[in-house]
């Protein structure tokens, strides 16, 4: 096995103005594959700037031409070599306690998917863990998972699904057919489909939006939409708006220590 030289380049850039962190996929002749190094660098920055105090909204982005071609197969195959041993639990990307493999840590602040090219299959998924997504009109997404014969594990059942609709996920997971930006757009899998030139403008006016806004109250509600996505019936996620508001205090920001007495008192309420 021939090795391969180290990356000239920091694989992953990260950029903060204005209290917007703007996060770079950098293995552009990879099409941004995601390698052990670029997955731990990634987890290693966004973690970071969910931990910075200056920083209260975050757009992920790639070096053209692509956003992310997804698992670096050369890597996983063994014809390239790993930069280093996998990390111990908890310091770096690895399958959650509810088994979705997480490239990206879970932070109360957002994170904008500014989606510039292909995000294939990995990068579908690591698209599908961001907070919502704008697109270039160069944008392309598919799963190809069926294509390798690879079953997914970062979440690309659950998240497309909930995205697109059953059957339009099912399709393109069988299928492994590509969707453009704008059948995307109508499909409901990304918020806005922009002009190249423009993604990452919108993307951090979007952020910049969100950053004026009260971050007790966006982190609160970010929180909280998190919660009714696993809400097991519609009631349910009734309830968990209603304690929410009901229990809500303007300024607090101990969002960890409320959210299962939220979760626990709206079951109640329920009778669960």
């Amino acid at each position: 096995m021939t090795a391969q030289p180290a990356e000239a380049e920091p694989v992953v850039l990260v950029d903060v103005a204005d209290r917007v962190a703007t996060v770079t996929l950098n293995r552009p002749r990879s099409r941004n594959a995601l390698s052990q190094a670029l997955t731990c660098a990634l987890w290693d920055a966004v973690t970071a700037l969910g931990a910075g105090p200056d920083v209260d909204a975050i757009v992920l982005t790639g070096a053209d031409p692509a956003f992310c071609a997804g698992v670096d197969l050369r890597e996983a195959a063994g014809q390239a070599p790993r930069p280093a041993e996998p990390r111990p639990p908890g310091e770096g990307p690895e399958r959650d306690v509810n088994g979705i493999f997480r490239f990206l840590p879970v932070l109360d602040k957002p994170i904008i998917g500014a989606i510039n090219g292909p995000a294939v299959t990995g990068g579908l998924e690591l698209a599908l863990q961001c907070t919502f997504l704008v697109a270039s009109e160069q944008a392309r997404f598919a799963d190809t998972h069926a294509r390798v014969g690879v079953m997914p594990g970062g979440g690309v059942t659950v998240l497309l699904a909930q995205s697109v609709g059953l059957r339009r996920a099912v399709e393109m997971s069988l299928t492994g057919n590509f969707v453009g930006a704008d059948e995307a757009l109508r499909l409901g899998l990304v918020n806005h489909v922009v002009p190249h030139g423009e993604l990452l403008p919108v993307a951090r006016r979007l952020a910049g939006d969100i950053a004026g806004n009260d971050q007790h109250g966006v982190r609160r509600l970010l929180a909280h939409y998190r919660q009714i996505a696993n809400a097991a019936t519609l009631d349910e996620a009734h309830a968990l708006e209603g304690v929410m508001s009901m229990t809500w205090r303007p300024g607090t920001s101990n969002i960890g220590a409320r959210r299962d007495e939220v979760l626990r008192r709206g079951r109640a309420q329920l009778g669960g």
